[in-house]
Parts: structure tokens; sequence; C-alpha cells
């Protein structure tokens, strides 16, 4: 009978190392996050919110770790990601060169859109329009990645002095709002809550210049410094299961409308 015990507790700690090794902690990880419409932004009580929030809070949720928060602007992150000084971030959209030091999990799919103000040339429909009236110029926040054809013909104003760069959201709308630039680019999370703006409803046309592929899909970008191939794997699945069980559509009609969650989940 002890024989068997002991051989039992053998087993049963073999088996509790391999789940060990299946599972291993997650401890402390250092995310940054970066003011960006209905993605990340201040409530009525003050308090940081939005999409990326709620996903990286549930992924800490499920899988046991300890998040240390920060706000910054997208350059910098950028920076600390590459540089060893960030883990992880949210809603970044893969690249070659950053996949050179981080790792893209997936969790929504976006679509750039052109917001035009109201009293621009009615006649500019398209982007041959917007570049063939050097009157009218557009912001967009530095760093950021439009799909390949925003990105192309960005490319082509840039050339021509038409482009100004923002450091972050507020700073590219006060761009905006004071008539710096007749145009900005905003993916549907951006734009969305400006509806609710009184200053800036209806003062403005949402334009959708982009081929219908042309989706830019966002993640958790992990660094692979600080976050070894089995944990991102771990992330990977959480996300599925939050996928599959309905929560990632909770947890973006929680700050958009049921209509644009939806579209969110096309990735």
């Amino acid at each position: 009978m002890l024989a068997r015990l002991i051989l039992c507790g053998a087993l049963l700690g073999l088996s509790g190392t391999a789940a060990a090794e299946h599972h291993p902690a997650c401890g402390h990880l250092r995310s940054a996050f970066y003011e960006y419409g209905a993605l990340y932004y201040k409530g009525a009580d003050g308090r940081w919110t939005g999409i990326d929030k709620d996903v990286v809070d549930e992924v800490a949720r499920r899988m046991g770790c300890t998040i240390d928060a920060s706000t910054d602007s997208r350059v910098r992150i950028w920076a600390g990601l590459s540089g060893g000084t960030i883990d992880m971030s949210v809603s970044a959209v893969s690249t070659p060169e950053r996949e050179k030091f981080g790792r893209v999990v997936p969790y929504l799919s976006e679509r750039n859109y052109v917001l035009l103000q109201k009293d621009v040339n009615p006649n500019i429909r398209s982007m041959d329009d917007f570049l063939a009236d050097p009157g009218v110029k557009i912001g967009v926040i530095k760093s950021f990645k439009h799909g390949k054809a925003y990105d192309a013909w960005l490319d082509r104003l840039r050339a021509k002095g038409r482009v100004y760069e923002a450091p972050d959201y507020e700073a590219m709308l006060r761009l905006f709002k004071v008539g710096r630039v007749q145009a900005v680019m905003a993916i549907s999370t951006g734009w969305y809550p400006l509806l609710k703006q009184e200053q800036m409803s209806g003062n403005y046309r949402i334009m959708d210049w982009a081929p219908p592929k042309d989706a830019v899909v966002g993640g958790l970008i992990l660094s692979r410094q600080h976050v070894d191939e089995a944990l991102a794997t771990r992330f990977s699945q959480t996300i599925r299961a939050m996928r599959e069980d309905g929560t990632l559509r909770r947890i973006f009609e929680r700050h958009l409308d049921a209509e644009l969650a939806a579209k969110l989940l096309n990735f």
C-alpha cells in the first residue's frame, strides 16, 4: 500500500510538472496603452476605459497575469517595445519591421476612413480627387499604418508637403478642429465617439476610399525579448477562446454600436 501511495505521489508530481510546463506562469507584464477613440479613453468618472483596456484586463484575468499599465504616445511605445522597456502593447498592426521585436496576436479588424471637413470641396470624392486639389491637407498620427492603398496615397501627399504628423489622437483632432488640416485619417473606433461630440457632430463627412479588402488587423504585440513563444501561444489561445465564447463581441459592444462591433470580429 505504501509503495502504491509513493508511486501515485510521484505520478502526480510529474503530472503537476508537465502542467506547469504546459502553462508557464504569466507573471508581471508591462503594458503600454495610447489614447484613441473608443479603444482607450477617459470615462465620465475620469478613469481609463475602452476596448483595448477591457481586452487586456480579460486576458490577464484568464491567464493569471499581473499587468502594470502605462499610457504614452504611440511613437514612444514603439521605442519602448523595440528597446525592451515595455513587454506588450495594444491594437498593433503587424509589419515586417515590428515582427523583428514583437509577435502580434490579432483581436480586431478595422477599416480606415478619411474624415473631411464639411465645407471642403464637394467634388473631392476619391483619393485621386484629393491629390488633385493642392489646397487640402490631411492629418495622421505619427507611426500609424493605414493599409496598403492609404499608405501609398499618403506617401504621395507627403512628397507634396500635405501631411501633418501628430503625436497622438487628441493632437490630430486639434489640427482638424482649428482648420490646420482639412481631413484626418481615422478608423471606425476613432470616429465613432466623435458622433457624440456636439462641436464635431455634423461638421465632417466620412469617406471610404480604400479597396474592399484593405482591412487593418490590430492585436496585442508581445515583446520577443520578454515574452517567449510558449507564453505568446497562450495569449493567442486565450484571445481565440474570447472570440469563440462571445466575450470579444460583448467588449466591443460596450464601446460601439452592435453593427460596428460585429465588423471588428472579421479577422
